[in-house]
């Protein structure tokens, strides 16, 4: 029986948050877990703070050099990162 009023759980628990912290918390959360995966152990180890506001993400590095050489990467780096979203997240990466 499929009863029209029922949810499932992921859908509950996705309403919670877009109620919460707003629509796409969710997707933020995804593309700050995935930075690892995305720039590797190397430069996720220099990464001190990763956080995202209004569409922007803010990664401080601790290395100027590997700040210097991820700025050229951008492009690259912000359609990974949507890609682990399914949908654009990221315009904007700033490198602190």
């Amino acid at each position: 029986m499929n009863d029209p009023n029922q949810s499932t759980i992921g859908d509950l628990i996705k309403a919670f948050y877009d109620e919460r912290k707003g629509p796409g918390y969710l997707d933020e959360v995804k593309i700050i877990k995935g930075w690892p995966g995305v720039v590797g152990p190397f430069i996720a180890q220099y990464t001190r703070e990763l956080y995202i506001r209004n569409g922007v993400l803010f990664a401080k590095i601790s290395s100027d050099s590997l700040r210097a050489e991820l700025s050229f990467s951008k492009t690259m780096l912000k359609k990974h990162l949507n890609d682990l979203a399914g949908r654009e997240v990221i315009t904007d990466i700033v490198f602190q």
